[in-house]
C-alpha cells in the first residue's frame, strides 16, 4: 500500500521506463531501467537491489527511487532476484552478479556508462551490493573493475548471530561466518557510502559502524552517513519526491556517484589497469 501511494505521486516525465529485461531464465531475473531524457553522453548507472529479508519484494515497488535518481542524470536499474523459499544463499548474491554482468554488457545501449556501475542496495539489498564488490567468487577481475563505487543503504553486514527459523534456514544456520559481508573486506575495494539512521530498529546501525572500520582498516575511501531520527524503511521512502525534506539521501547519492564515476574514468583513460593494482 506505501509503495501504491508513493509511486502514484511520483512524476512521468524527464525519463522512460523500459520494463522487464531478461538477465536471465528464471521470471524473477528481470531488471527495469530509468532513463534520463537528453543524454548527450554516457550517464553513470546504478543498479538497484531492494530489501525484504530475501522473501519478498517487487521491482514494480520502487518507480520513487528510479525517478530520484533518473530526475539527477543518473541510469537506474532495479531488479528482482530469487527468494526464499525458492532459493536460499547465496543464490540471490549470483542473481545479483548476473544483474551487474547484464548491466555491463548491455547499459551502453541505453545511454549508461559500463565503466561507472553502482551496485546499490537497501537492507538485504545492500547485503547483495557489498557481497558483489567484497567476494571474489561472484565477479571476475574486470567486472569488478567497472564497479566506480558501491552504496549500502541500512544493510546488515554482520548480523550473526541468527535467530529467526527463517533465516536460519536461508544461510544454513544459526552462526556461519562466510555468509557475512564483513569478513570478505580483506582488501582496498572500491569507495563506498553507507548510508543508515540511528533510530533503525530492524537493523541495527552498528552493522553499518563496524563495516565502515573493516573498510577504513584496509585503506578504503568511505563515505559514512548517519541520519539522526530516521528508521529502517524511513531512510529508503525519504528518496521519494514528497518525503525527500526527511533526509538528504537523495543528494549524499547523487553527489557520490557523479564523483566518483569521475574518478574511475579518470583511472580507466590514463591506463590499463586491473582492480588488485588500483583496489588493493
Amino acid at each position: 500500500m506505501l509503495a501504491q501511494l508513493l509511486n502514484a505521486l511520483i512524476p512521468r516525465r524527464g525519463y522512460r521506463v523500459v520494463p522487464d529485461l531478461a538477465y536471465g531464465g528464471d521470471p524473477r531475473q528481470r531488471l527495469d531501467l530509468y532513463i534520463p531524457n537528453g543524454l548527450t553522453r554516457p550517464a553513470p548507472v546504478v543498479l538497484y537491489f531492494y530489501g525484504g529479508s530475501w522473501q519478498w519484494g517487487s521491482k514494480a515497488a520502487y518507480r520513487f527511487l528510479g525517478q530520484a535518481l533518473a530526475s539527477a542524470g543518473i541510469v537506474v536499474g532495479v531488479a528482482d532476484y530469487r527468494l526464499y523459499p525458492q532459493v536460499k544463499y547465496p543464490a540471490f548474491v549470483e542473481d545479483g552478479a548476473a544483474a551487474l554482468r547484464f548491466m555491463r554488457g548491455h547499459i551502453a545501449t541505453y545511454g549508461g556508462n559500463p565503466q561507472a556501475l553502482f551496485p546499490a542496495g537497501h537492507s538485504a539489498g545492500a547485503y547483495i551490493a557489498v557481497l558483489l564488490a567484497a567476494d571474489r567468487r561472484y565477479l571476475s577481475d574486470a567486472e569488478r573493475a567497472s564497479i566506480a563505487g558501491i552504496i549500502g543503504i541500512a544493510g546488515p553486514y554482520d548480523f550473526l548471530p541468527l535467530k529467526d527459523t527463517a533465516l536460519i534456514d536461508i544461510f544454513g544456520g544459526d552462526n556461519v561466518p562466510e555468509t557475512q559481508p564483513i569478513n570478505y573486506v580483506d582488501r582496498k575495494l572500491a569507495p563506498m557510502l553507507i548510508a543508515y539512521g540511528n533510530s533503525d530498529k530492524t537493523v541495527h546501525p552498528r552493522n553499518s559502524r563496524r563495516l565502515m572500520k573493516q573498510l577504513q582498516a584496509f585503506g578504503s575511501e568511505v563515505d559514512l552517513r548517519e541520519y539522526d531520527g530516521i528508521g529502517h524503511i524511513a531512510i529508503i521512502v525519504s528518496l521519494a519526491s514528497w518525503f525527500r525534506w526527511r533526509t538528504p539521501l537523495r543528494e549524499d547519492i547523487v553527489r557520490f556517484v557523479k564523483d566518483k564515476q569521475r574518478n574511475n574514468l579518470d583511472l580507466s583513460s590514463r591506463t590499463e589497469w586491473t582492480p588488485h593494482l588500483l583496489r588493493g
